[in-house]
């Protein structure tokens, strides 16, 4: 097997197995552990229909539909009813990386064995991912489950649609593209693969891996702010920050303190004032903050990725036989309030650094250039990126209410509350994707402002680095031009580990 493999067995899932199968394309296989425990659960449900014992969802209809009893004959068309019922999301489709963060999410969660999905059904799941059929799945008009994995279960009965080599064809057809056939659904497995948190699991694995990442660069580019902006180093006092109990605080200081290491404008600078406006001084203090808060999502996130949240649960007592416990187990309010908690902590960040760029631009403040411009008056300089930074944080906290405080009952009132989990995602992943362009837009600022410095003292080793790699793409700005383009291309390198590789800053998943 290859490195990036994705080899499922006894060991759950990972935030960086997920991004990798979801976004890089690595290729995913069944051990024979996972194997013979799908097949177990998937027997008790042969069992419970042949016994004709009442088993929610297998035996009983859904929702509120509880109390009518559905007959062995119709137990197959119990499944595709409630598949093609559900399929009822709209709009836009969510991104191909989100649909195959479920798909990998759910082929993590099913396969512990409690479910009673036959390991044919998961066998094709798994081939969508390995030959790349990724359903086309409407992103708008679902509370956190169901809608959006019946539109991917869809495809498995040979309906719906999905892309296949950048083209969207009915699943019938995508699936034939790919060497692959529809399976018939058996008792369960309708109800199971639309039930649970794999959707919100999925898509916030991918969002807390996204804002780690952002957090790492925040103080890189951070780091060149610092310097740019002629902060006093005595604020990075490893004594100072060992007296409060926040490691990750302490982390971000010793990170910062590492970037400036060596660095001549930061040695001139050092006793320049008494103490550097809280912006500067506060630094590792601000950005240890929301690495607590997104490092308590990784945590759930985690978490949810190594649980079940099926409904009903299977328990086999080691003789053929077993139990279904009906519960609540996919709920998925935690994750909501975790991605809740990753909107407020990222609008903080993203707060920060777009102060930080509007210091630099204004020579009131900065000693530089009015908004470092080499020819004031003349060039705008980068005046209006920090508008776009400012919109871009207004846009965040637009998004920064918590979704989980709101609900609206469903199911004729049986299904109350709903945690709104979905929604948090996706806005989750919108305030990242945000948060990343301003810390773009810092990047921009503070290398224009430390290349008008250079002239006056030499940047540090890895910070004249950071630099060097930026100007690769985009050169100072002797001039006005389309700063826009500027942006785009920092955002990708925001979003990739160059920044991180060149400084020796860890990247995600590495300590």
């Amino acid at each position: 097997m290859q490195p990036t493999d994705v080899h499922l067995d006894d060991a759950q899932l990972s935030i960086e197995q997920v991004v990798a199968v979801a976004r890089h394309g690595a290729a995913v296989s069944f051990s024979a552990a996972y194997e013979a425990r799908v097949e177990a659960a998937a027997a008790l449900v042969t069992k419970f229909v042949a016994d004709r014992r009442v088993v929610y969802g297998v035996t009983t209809g859904f929702g509120d539909n509880y109390t009518e009893t559905i007959s062995p004959e119709d137990t197959r068309r119990l499944q595709e009813n409630i598949i093609v019922s559900h399929a009822v999301s709209v709009g836009a489709p969510i991104p191909d990386e989100q649909v195959r963060a479920i798909l990998v999410t759910m082929l993590g969660h099913l396969g512990r064995g409690y479910s009673g999905t036959r390991l044919q059904t998961l066998e094709l799941v798994r081939e969508l991912l390995n030959r790349g059929v990724t359903p086309v799945v409407p992103g708008s008009g679902s509370l956190g489950y169901l809608a959006l994995e019946a539109h991917i279960a869809l495809v498995l009965i040979g309906r719906g649609r999905a892309r296949v080599a950048g083209v969207v064809l009915p699943g019938a057809d995508a699936l034939h593209a790919a060497g692959l056939s529809p399976i018939r659904l058996e008792a369960k497995e309708g109800l199971t693969l639309l039930n649970g948190i794999m959707s919100v699991t999925g898509i916030a694995a991918l969002a807390v891996h996204d804002a780690t990442s952002a957090l790492r660069h925040a103080d890189v580019i951070g780091a060149l702010s610092f310097e740019a902006l002629r902060g006093t180093t005595r604020a990075l006092d490893p004594r100072l920050h060992a007296l409060r109990r926040a490691p990750e605080q302490q982390r971000s200081a010793s990170t910062i303190a590492r970037l400036l290491d060596g660095s001549a404008l930061a040695e001139r600078h050092r006793d320049h004032r008494v103490q550097d406006p809280y912006l500067i001084r506060a630094m590792p203090q601000l950005h240890g903050s929301v690495a607590r808060a997104f490092g308590d999502a990784a945590t759930i996130v985690d978490e949810a990725l190594g649980s079940l949240g099926d409904n009903p649960v299977l328990f086999g007592d080691g003789s053929g036989d077993g139990d279904a416990v009906m519960g609540g187990n996919f709920d998925a309010t935690s994750i909501g309030l975790a991605m809740d908690s990753l909107k407020a902590a990222a609008a903080v960040l993203a707060h920060h650094s777009e102060r930080r760029v509007d210091r630099m631009v204004n020579s009131t403040v900065s000693e530089l250039p009015p908004f470092l411009a080499t020819t004031p008056g003349l060039d705008n300089g980068l005046m209006i990126p920090q508008y776009t930074a400012a919109a871009l944080v207004m846009e965040i906290r637009g998004e920064a209410c918590p979704a989980t405080i709101d609900s609206i009952p469903t199911s004729a009132g049986q299904e109350d509350p709903i945690s709104n989990a979905y929604l948090a995602t996706q806005q989750a992943t919108r305030t990242v994707e945000r948060l990343r362009y301003v810390l773009a837009i810092e990047l921009l600022t503070a290398a224009q402002a430390t290349d008008l410095l250079d002239s006056i003292d030499a940047s540090s080793p890895a910070l004249a680095a950071v630099r060097t790699r930026v100007r690769r793409d985009v050169p100072f700005a002797e001039h006005d031009r389309a700063f826009g383009e500027d942006i785009e291309t920092l955002y990708t390198l925001v979003c990739s580990d160059e920044l991180l590789e060149i400084t020796g800053t860890p990247t995600i998943g590495a300590p």
